[in-house]
């Protein structure tokens, strides 16, 4: 079987990485793939030895360009499928390439915001089939009118070797984040965009330092309001002693197991891939009852869950976790086995290729009658 994969993130977030799993796994089970990404993409290093890779100029939904590139591509390669991982234009102009040159047509659907109906009626009937990377994303497409057969849930998945309860780091941790011995940690993931909750841990903190003034807070990552958030901490003496924004960290296997508490109390998310890595490395979790999060943060097991937006909820579940060490531990530790048992890279690749095959045998079976 042949695929050809498209994706056109510049960066290698959490759907991008989850490409790199996929073409690993479908190397060893001897699928061929192709990928075909921007040019200077940090993906077309990454796939490299997964895949063979056209990078290519991919400039967006306004881009008709893309168009004609993929489907040259697809005439050259001749794919039994063609796999769409991202947006940015390459979900609708890929999808017309794959309808035009006659190939079947996955979409991965990764974020569960809702769709315009007229966008949803138009452009779902481009895909043979959408992978949705939760329960909570597919409710939102069967909700919106979505056939249920074309949709299959298969989870996202976490690279348990690399993202492990390993704290051998955490004096170079402290180190390098001013950490004293006696502080605890609450960090945050995720790209600074509105729907993250990064206002709401701000509103959450003030309570939670009252109760806890030996506590630093690291947000993690880079977005449009990450200058916003900057400015409100640095104008907060309270924040600004406890609050750091490192930006973007290629480290996290590194940083993660020396976390306390992960929060992520976010008002929509697909799945919440740092929640996926912080259960891996053991570390306790607080999420916003959102999208897929609630299929990874189990209350009273792994993590707590919060309503988006509720400030005290959130203030007052850290809290608890920092005020007890051996519930920090009790959680971790179900949080890892939680993660190995429902999200592991075999299981996710095997979802995705089962999907191919029903798409391969659909055209076979109407090759054979046509």
């Amino acid at each position: 079987m042949k695929v050809l994969h498209v994706e056109a993130g510049m960066h290698l977030y959490g759907g991008a990485l989850q490409v790199v799993f996929l073409l690993r796994g479908l190397k060893a089970l001897g699928v061929e793939s192709i990928l075909a990404c921007p040019e200077g993409s940090a993906i077309a290093h990454e796939a490299a030895p997964h895949a063979e890779v056209r990078a290519m100029p991919m400039k967006g939904d306004l881009d008709i360009g893309l168009l004609g590139r993929l489907r040259a591509l697809i005439r050259e390669t001749r794919p039994d499928v063609v796999h769409l991982h991202s947006r940015r234009g390459s979900d609708i102009w890929g999808a017309l390439a794959g309808r035009l040159e006659g190939i079947p047509v996955v979409l991965s659907r990764r974020v569960d915001n809702p769709e315009a109906p007229w966008v949803v009626k138009l452009k779902y009937r481009l895909y043979d089939k959408v992978i949705t990377i939760s329960e909570g994303i597919r409710q939102v497409l069967l909700s919106e009118g979505v056939p249920a057969d074309k949709l299959h849930c298969v989870p996202s998945a976490v690279d348990t070797d690399q993202y492990r309860p390993d704290r051998s780091h955490l004096q170079w941790f402290r180190k390098t984040f001013q950490i004293h011995p006696d502080e605890l940690t609450i960090g945050m993931v995720a790209q600074f965009i509105q729907r993250k909750g990064h206002q709401t841990l701000l509103d959450a903190l003030p309570d939670v330092l009252s109760r806890h003034p030996k506590t630093k807070v690291i947000l993690f990552g880079q977005g449009p309001i990450r200058d916003e958030i900057s400015q409100r901490v640095q104008a907060s003496p309270q924040l600004r002693e406890h609050v750091q924004l490192p930006g973007f960290r290629k480290d996290l296997d590194k940083i993660l197991p020396c976390l306390d508490v992960l929060a992520h109390p976010a008002f929509m998310e697909g799945l919440g891939v740092s929640l996926l890595q912080a259960a891996a490395c053991g570390v306790p979790l607080v999420g916003g009852r959102a999208g897929g999060i609630p299929e990874i943060v189990q209350p009273g097991l792994n993590g707590e869950l919060m309503t988006p937006g509720d400030v005290s909820a959130l203030a007052e579940h850290l809290s608890k976790l920092l005020g007890s060490a051996e519930l920090r531990q009790q959680y971790g530790q179900a949080g890892r086995q939680w993660v190995e048992s429902h999200f592991s890279i075999p299981a996710m690749v095997q979802g995705n290729l089962g999907v191919y095959q029903l798409l391969s045998k659909a055209s076979t079976q109407a090759a054979k009658s046509a």
